[in-house]
């Protein structure tokens, strides 16, 4: 199969040249890489080499225009899309047991894996220690899988001829913030997805190059209301990630983490209630904040 990896970046070209290095170690070598970035400042130091088949290609600035900018580049040629995030370290046999679950399971149309560590709700994990902690890793002697009904995470997996005619919605502006959940419920429709053990790696939980806390606090907010709207997540998930998002920043601003916005969050929740009761609440509002 031929298997692409899309990796969508702004502000972290060192992140990104040392990640694309470690691809490069999968027992199962991608066929191709593509990077969509915003600007050549994007990708300072990557090495474009004849024998490193990387794809390098320029959009417009926000996860789903990028994502998508990279989905019409690829067109027709792969069989398996990879979105990883420019922070995320996946085991070294991780191509390796993604081809084979698809090759052996037809009904499979997404995926992703287990985290062996998540960096986004701490100060963050170095590159070297997640290298240190994918190098560790070893096979699953058990295999844990659990059938999703929307894949959502820094490792995204689909089979592309499954998800001919999905597209990330660019109404959800520069991070994005639930755009996996709305790309992925709409692929389930074509088959199953998974979590699985099968498929490891770190999430860096990387700082730089990320939402402010006031656009992601009204985003926390905004995107569940528009993809409840749009019948593209479901019910159950939106009310838990609004309400204990709301209670997190509510409680937390008092004495906030020292690498979380948790009073801009804050105040992104109410600007975002506000909107709510007066019928305006659109998440590309953000661009206005």
């Amino acid at each position: 199969m031929r298997i692409v990896v899309i990796i969508a970046t702004t502000g972290r070209p060192e992140l990104l040249c040392l990640g694309i290095d470690w691809l490069f170690r999968q027992t199962r070598q991608p066929d191709s890489i593509v990077v969509s970035a915003v600007g050549p400042e994007d990708t300072k130091g990557l090495v474009l080499e004849q024998d490193r088949p990387i794809e390098l290609i320029f959009a417009e600035r926000g996860l789903p225009r990028q994502r998508n900018a990279a989905l019409r580049h690829v067109g027709e040629n792969a069989d398996i899309i990879v979105f990883f995030d420019d922070d995320f370290v996946p085991a070294t046999d991780y191509l390796e047991a993604l081809e084979k679950a698809f090759i052996e399971r037809p009904s499979l149309v997404g995926a992703t894996g287990r985290l062996l560590a998540d960096g986004i709700k701490t100060p963050g994990i170095s590159f070297e220690d997640a290298v240190v902690m994918a190098n560790g890793h070893e096979a699953p002697r058990i295999i844990q899988e659990r059938a999703l009904p929307a894949l959502y995470g820094c490792n995204l997996c689909i089979r592309a001829e499954a998800a001919r005619g999905i597209w990330f919605d660019e109404r959800l502006p520069l991070y994005g913030w639930q755009e996996d959940v709305d790309f992925s419920y709409q692929l389930g429709a074509q088959g199953v997805l998974v979590y699985t053990n099968l498929l490891t790696g770190v999430h860096l939980g990387a700082k730089g190059g990320r939402t402010s806390g006031k656009r992601l606090g009204y985003s926390q907010i905004a995107n569940p209301v528009y993809l409840l709207r749009k019948r593209t997540m479901p019910r159950r998930l939106a009310w838990r990630l609004m309400t204990r998002n709301l209670a997190a920043n509510m409680l937390r601003s008092v004495w906030p983490e020292p690498y979380i916005d948790r009073r801009g969050r804050l105040l992104g929740n109410a600007a975002a209630l506000y909107d709510l009761l007066r019928g305006r609440i659109h998440p590309e509002r953000i661009l206005s904040l």
